[in-house]
């Protein structure tokens, strides 16, 4: 009877998961791939959370409180994601691939932020890239647009 019952919830659980990855606006599915990047070297530098906060308002058109709040509930899906699929698999179902070329872009901002890009930092980001379905060319130009960026 009681493995019934645990047999019950856990369903009630998972379903419960399943439904929230399906509801998951892209603005957090972005900022959680944006978070994943920052925290990939657990070096959290106020470069990077400036950048992480100035490119969800200029990508986003949101408002300081809105950032707050997206970043908050990103921060906490990140930290108890498994994969990258769940978020990646939105942008691929909402965005173009200019689109997704320009968030792996964002990526690489996030990454050269600080000043200093950590290898497990580009491994990340290679991941996010190719389920993102980028070509590697695009992924290199994605990088050099991104250093260029922080060069100016």
């Amino acid at each position: 009877m009681l493995n019934k019952i645990s047999a019950f919830f856990n369903t009630l659980l998972t379903q419960e998961e399943s439904d929230k990855h399906e509801e998951l606006p892209i603005e957090i599915a972005c900022a959680v791939l944006l978070c994943e990047v920052m925290r990939a070297d657990n070096v959290f530098t106020e470069a990077e959370q400036r950048e992480l906060s100035v490119i969800l308002t200029q990508q986003f058109e949101l408002n300081s409180e809105e950032v707050a709040v997206i970043l908050a509930q990103a921060f906490e899906l990140s930290e108890n994601a498994n994969d990258f699929y769940q978020f990646t698999s939105k942008l691929n179902q909402y965005y173009s691939l200019n689109k997704r070329i320009e968030i792996v872009t964002l990526l690489w901002q996030v990454a050269y932020a600080d000043g200093d890009l950590a290898s497990i930092e580009e491994h990340i980001i290679r991941k996010i890239a190719d389920l993102l379905h980028l070509r590697h060319s695009e992924y290199i130009a994605t990088k050099i647009a991104a250093q260029q960026f922080h060069e100016n």
